[in-house]
């Protein structure tokens, strides 16, 4: 609930100051005692596979008075890619199959918008998100869904196993009209 509050404050804040992207939050964390990659993975709203990436992490072990990056380093980026942030600059195929698609939302009752690996859709409704089994398509792999575009696999779901993913939408009636349906999926590199 703090969270949601302070999320919000801030949101507010920055929609009436008019401050645009060059404010910045802090970029590295120094990690406490009981601290672990998921709590600060969660606390920055990364993914903990972004976490380790950043910071050249082989396992989740960490240790007190280390300093980790939080924030991915920024690049020089158009605005049109910034629209599909998992977007692939080779669009590389690794492997397609098909999969049966449905669509989800972070608008229903209950649901936090906060995906798996700490995306949160609420905040960001115009990223492409699907949800996937992690034993079939590795969560953070980058993707292209027939007829949805570029994606990112971002979150889990209990009734996605096997060849079955769902599509995030930030309407329920952008949900709906999706429904259910088989589509080609992309694994990119």
């Amino acid at each position: 609930m703090r969270r949601i509050l302070g999320t919000l404050i801030i949101t507010i804040a920055l929609l009436v100051s008019g401050a645009n992207e060059s404010w910045a939050a802090p970029t590295t964390y120094t990690v406490k005692s009981g601290d672990t990659l998921s709590a600060i993975a969660k606390k920055h709203n990364v993914s903990v596979s972004n976490l380790k990436s950043w910071n050249n992490l082989k396992s989740n072990t960490i240790h007190p008075k280390q300093t980790l990056k939080v924030v991915a380093e920024k690049k020089a980026v158009s605005k049109a890619v910034a629209k599909t942030p998992s977007r692939s600059d080779s669009d590389k195929v690794v492997k397609e199959f098909t999969v049966s698609a449905s669509a989800f939302t972070a608008n229903c009752n209950g649901c936090s918008g906060i995906t798996a690996t700490g995306i949160n859709l609420k905040s960001n409704p115009d990223m492409k998100v699907i949800a996937v089994d992690s034993s079939v398509i590795k969560l953070g792999t980058k993707v292209h869904v027939e007829g949805y575009g570029y994606a990112i696999a971002g979150d889990t779901g209990g009734s996605i196993k096997g060849n079955k993913i769902d599509v995030f939408f930030p309407t329920k009636a952008e949900a709906y009209k999706w429904g259910r349906k088989d589509v080609k999926i992309k694994i990119l590199e």
